[in-house]
């Protein structure tokens, strides 16, 4: 039986961002995908790995076209042939990564960190999020803020909505940390799949569901990790479901003055920004 390879694609970070990646590495049937983090310079690359076609030269030439389309230069694309340890050579670049004050998050293959840490698997696949892009780790420290039980304070919510869930990680974390009545929104079946097999590994309740539109339902926490298009187009529908926090991502720095004004324009009042490197979040809680 011959060995199997892949190809392998790697696109700086700064090319696309990672839901336009997964975009790319799905629509040329990739059969895993991966965000990698240079720790020092903190350089982000994509990666995807591609069954190797009998026609290896012209898989090349689609695979790199696809990512010319997609906006990457030819400067910012890899292809690599990787040979039938593939599947674990490449678990060598993932790490457990601490998030926020007591949060790790680790693929299955990984030790967890010592010490007090609330300990979250989520293996790399298909569904966007797993922990290390900026944004989703503003929407993982606003959540474990926002649970926090302090004398006076709120405590975990209650109900909590994570909209656009990709592969469940917020609405996991939230669950983690205290909450109940948790439901996971997204619109591409691949993504409420994973919410709903991660949620389990993890040991969270959830419903995972398939919609591109907010619940009329009400909920403690909202979290949308999306992009600036949809989060202003669904502004109206998306307030509607807040009843105590609402934390907004995906968002590039420049973009938080019109979605904070698309939200304000719903009846929410702005609490807080946060940013990291390029990217922002925006905490917002029902106006008076």
């Amino acid at each position: 039986m011959q060995a199997q390879k892949c190809l392998e694609l790697k696109i700086d970070g700064i090319a696309m961002d990672e839901s336009a990646f997964q975009w790319l590495a799905e629509s040329q049937q990739a059969m895993g995908t991966s965000l990698e983090t240079d720790f020092d310079s903190a350089a982000v690359t994509h990666i995807a790995w591609f069954e190797l076609s009998s026609d290896e030269p012209l898989q090349r030439a689609q695979l790199s076209a696809a990512a010319l389309l997609s906006g990457a230069k030819s400067s910012q694309v890899q292809l690599k042939v990787l040979g039938d340890d593939w599947e674990t050579a490449w678990q060598q670049n993932w790490h457990a990564m601490p998030v926020g004050k007591h949060l790790c998050v680790r693929p299955s293959f990984c030790d967890p960190l010592e010490g007090n840490y609330i300990d979250i698997v989520l293996d790399p696949g298909m569904a966007f999020g797993t922990g290390q892009h900026a944004t989703t780790q503003l929407c993982m420290e606003a959540i474990e803020r926002l649970c926090s039980k302090k004398e006076g304070e709120e405590g975990p919510p209650e109900s909590m909505l994570d909209m656009g869930a990709g592969s469940g990680l917020l609405a996991i974390v939230a669950g983690k940390l205290g909450a109940k009545g948790i439901v996971a929104i997204d619109n591409d079946p691949i993504s409420v799949e994973a919410s709903r097999v991660n949620a389990g590994i993890n040991g969270v309740e959830l419903k995972s569901l398939l919609d591109d539109r907010p619940p009329e339902q009400l909920f403690d926490l909202v979290v949308a990790n999306i992009l600036a298009g949809p989060l202003i187009e669904m502004a109206p529908k998306l307030a509607k479901c807040v009843g105590r926090h609402l934390v907004l991502s995906g968002l590039l720095r420049e973009q938080v003055e019109s979605i904070s004004r698309a939200y304000v324009d719903a009846g929410m009042q702005v609490v807080r920004s946060d940013f990291r490197e390029e990217w922002a979040s925006v905490e917002l809680k029902p106006g008076l």
